[in-house]
């Protein structure tokens, strides 16, 4: 499009104001804002800007919800063993049927680290990266399983090029190259928030932030990765964030439950530890699942309990799933699989002189979508609880909050591995900080083969294999 056309285009819409400097431009910048603009659905934003779209009466939902279809962190509640859910999900794996997705469009800012947040290192001993400890992982179960497990990673448009760059420098942390495909996410341009015009960051830029997390089936499919899934007979996808190093990274018995129990999509939840706690609320509305987010959830539905005074309302997502990749699939290909959920931020802009503004305070409206809202749509969802101690530490915050720190999650880590070798009958001292790469177990169940030759740990140890 020339100017002309952009012109007509957005006069319909009164957001021709982002063209003011457009005969400034160089041909490569005008070629830039052109693209964004063309991107845009320009009908699509006025609605959201004007508040138009549906939105989901949450007092209803909550008041019609029950806790929902679960497998207990013990098993139970549901017609098969523990046992059987390992085999089936151990013979998925070895059949090729499973891949990974991360999704990795965070930047460290809240941890005062200026890199994509899945280069932040971890480990208590190693100091291996986010990554590495997930690459750790897939290696190990593509050993154990003799298989290759694809790993599919979604970046932002601020994380794309320095991952991709860390991969490459690194060797793709010891993964078969052709085994990992990467990927970004999409855009959402952001709005004034009392004008609900568009923002520019630069003169030939509008200001975008990534789509959020829902934008994986969308990115997914535009990418090409479904295609790819497809052509390497995955038929199921494991999902999850980039913050969390403790996450049980193609746990075979999980992935059991979700086959065991024909599900289209199935999620990893813990129990809430008071009503109000700030998590999305798995709930089971008809015959399907929702999430209805802490702060959605009214207060009278979020305190009450059964008789012997738990929780009605009591699964926590901490967003881990399986999914079908057919159900991905069917959702990509509708407009309307996800909405968007407005967020109000402080983003930097040019005001009408030519000016960068940087705001102290909410100026603009964000669009994101929510991979969570999938689960209304899909076919006879589950949840599997698991216990916060073994699966749950994120890294969100800097050393000095009262949760979700570096410090937390690295404590987390080696009190796990420390259970794991008692489990299997070694010695530990309460004071040792240990860490067990992978490549030596993947489970309390495979330190046993080795448990004698390993005698006592009296201090600190990384356990690795070469």
């Amino acid at each position: 499009m020339d100017k002309t056309q952009l012109t007509a285009a957005l006069e319909a819409f009164d957001q021709q104001h982002i063209l003011r400097h457009w005969d400034e431009l160089d041909d490569a910048g005008k070629a830039q804002l052109a693209d964004q603009i063309q991107d845009i659905d320009l009908s699509l934003l006025s609605k959201l800007v004007a508040d138009e779209d549906e939105k989901p009466d949450f007092a209803a939902i909550a008041k019609n919800s029950d806790p929902p279809p679960a497998v207990g962190a013990d098993g139970t509640g549901v017609d098969w063993s523990t046992d059987d859910a390992r085999k089936a999900g151990e013979q998925a794996i070895r059949e090729g049927k499973l891949a990974a997705i991360v999704v990795a469009g965070g930047q460290g800012t809240r941890l005062g680290f200026d890199k994509p947040k899945g280069m932040f290192p971890v480990g208590p001993l190693s100091n291996r990266t986010l990554f590495q400890v997930f690459a750790d992982r897939i290696a190990a179960t593509s050993k154990r399983y003799d298989v290759t497990i694809p790993w599919y990673v979604m970046t932002s448009e601020a994380t794309d090029a320095a991952t991709r760059q860390y991969f490459e420098d690194n060797d793709y942390l010891g993964l078969p190259r052709d085994s990992v495909r990467i990927f970004k996410q999409g855009t959402m341009p952001a709005v004034d928030a009392e004008s609900g015009r568009l923002l520019l960051a630069s003169p030939d830029s509008l200001a975008l932030s990534p789509d959020g997390h829902g934008g994986t089936v969308a990115a997914l499919a535009r990418s090409g990765s479904l295609d790819d899934m497809e052509k390497r007979g995955v038929q199921y996808l494991f999902y999850f964030q980039v913050d969390n190093p403790l996450i049980q990274l193609m746990d075979p018995t999980f992935i059991g439950h979700h086959l065991l129990a024909d599900s289209e999509l199935t999620s990893q939840v813990v129990r809430k530890r008071y009503p109000t706690e700030r998590v999305g609320n798995v709930v089971q509305v008809g015959d399907r699942m929702q999430i209805i987010e802490y702060s959605d959830l009214p207060d009278e539905a979020a305190e009450a309990t059964n008789d012997d005074g738990s929780l009605r309302l009591w699964a926590g997502s901490i967003a881990v799933h399986v999914f079908n990749v057919d159900f991905l699939r069917r959702a990509s290909e509708s407009a309307e699989a996800l909405p968007f959920h407005r967020a109000n931020k402080k983003v930097p802009y040019l005001d009408e002189s030519g000016q960068m503004v940087k705001p102290d305070s909410p100026n603009a409206i964000k669009f994101e979508k929510f991979i969570f809202d999938l689960l209304p749509q899909a076919r006879r969802g589950i949840v599997v609880e698991v216990i916060p101690a073994d699966a749950f530490a994120p890294v969100k915050n800097a050393e000095g909050a009262e949760n979700d720190t570096p410090s937390l999650a690295r404590q987390a880590i080696s009190d796990l591995h420390k259970r794991w070798l008692r489990q299997a009958g070694v010695s530990v001292a309460d004071d040792a900080t240990v860490e067990i790469s992978p490549s030596f177990a993947l489970d309390a169940d495979q330190i046993r083969d080795s448990a004698a030759d390993l005698g006592s740990i009296d201090g600190d140890q990384f356990l690795t294999r070469g």
